[in-house]
């Protein structure tokens, strides 16, 4: 036991010592969260808004000064016609109109929206928001229904606020974790390979596999202070709250670490280059991870082949059950399938890593 702790620790003073590899562990997961969060964004803020109406009755003007008091839209200019609407929309000067009609203020109804298309999903964001700052402008204004315009009064459940971080924060932490536990240890275990110092390795006292578990407890060690480091920006830089249990969400996220390292020691096993481990974690690891697992696309919304694909990429299961912990709340019952499939590819991984490893030293 002595040795495999004296083992760990020149293990550790090793990454310790590689300054271009704290920094990309401990770099990356920052970069990626102030990115995420405040760069990288779909929130609907400061939309270029051109007003259409012939006259400005009391219920249209208390519209539009609805829209300006909002943050959402930016009011750039009035004008009498949706052709004049449509032209500065076709000259990038502006993304949205909101066309009242002449009766508008008789029927409390007749606002017409024309939008910038060439991002659909923004378009449909726009419309809703403002179709919604102008519903609650006329409730306001005539404490009673208002015709064509009355939508059901929605109530934003668990983000309030439809910040776009709630649900990148949890798909961060599901690409770091793989990325820094699978990447770093297969090209940590191939270096040895490389170098010729994994036979060196082998001939001592310590068994082989003994050998590779204290090769793989630094980068778990790091996974954990990588996640608390995660944990922490979501909630004092990007005001992410963490509705659910922490016992919970560090649970199951020890599984997702454990999950990662074991596929490292898979392609390990597989690569005889660190170029080679590097070029399979990013084909294997990354490009998945981001397309497929939830990320950045809705997997609902996939095609039927592409969906069968994402039911064996890991990051979709852990990113489904850090959102279900963190912003739902919910209790360990309600992400229990996510944590069976988690479980049992964990195992799976790591029969086969291990096994492979163990005929690969034969």
């Amino acid at each position: 036991m002595r040795q495999f702790i004296s083992f760990v620790i020149k293990e550790a003073k090793h990454i310790l010592r590689d300054k271009r590899t704290m920094l990309i562990l401990f770099g990356m997961p920052v970069v990626l969260m102030l990115l995420f969060g405040f760069a990288i964004t779909n929130d609907v803020k400061n939309v270029r808004t051109v007003v259409v109406t012939s006259q400005m009755d009391h219920l249209t003007r208390a519209a539009v000064e609805r829209l300006v008091a909002s943050e959402y839209f930016t009011i750039v200019r009035t004008v009498p016609t949706p052709k004049d609407a449509e032209w500065l929309i076709r000259s990038q000067k502006a993304d949205l109109a909101v066309v009242f009609a002449q009766d508008f203020a008789s029927k409390k109804s007749g606002a017409q929206f024309i939008v910038d298309g060439s991002d659909p999903n923004m378009a449909q964001q726009w419309t809703a928001y403002a179709q919604q700052v102008i519903v609650n402008s006329l409730r306001n204004a005539t404490l009673r229904s208002v015709g064509e315009l009355s939508i059901v009064n929605s109530k934003l459940l668990y983000n309030p606020r439809m910040k776009s971080a709630y649900n990148f924060v949890p798909a961060i932490m599901g690409m770091l974790l793989l990325l820094i536990c699978a990447m770093m240890t297969s090209v940590s275990i191939v270096k040895e390979k490389e170098r010729g110092t994994m036979e060196v390795l082998l001939v001592s006292p310590i068994r082989p596999l003994m050998i590779i578990v204290a090769k793989v407890v630094p980068y778990l060690l790091l996974a954990l202070l990588i996640l608390a480091i995660i944990l922490l920006m979501s909630a004092t830089v990007l005001d992410v709250p963490l509705q659910g249990g922490l016992g919970w969400i560090l649970v199951v996220s020890l599984i997702y670490i454990l999950l990662a390292l074991s596929l490292g020691l898979l392609i390990s096993n597989i690569a005889q280059t660190q170029f080679v481990a590097l070029l399979v974690s990013a084909m294997v690891l990354l490009l998945p991870t981001v397309m497929l697992s939830g990320m950045l696309f809705p997997v609902e919304s996939m095609p039927t082949i592409l969906q069968w694909v994402s039911a064996v990429i890991p990051p979709r299961y852990y990113i489904q059950a850090m959102r279900k912990l963190m912003i739902m709340g919910v209790g360990i019952q309600e992400v229990w399938q996510e944590v069976v499939v988690l479980i049992g590819m964990t195992a799976l991984l790591l029969v086969v890593s291990l096994k492979k490893f163990k005929v690969r030293l034969e």
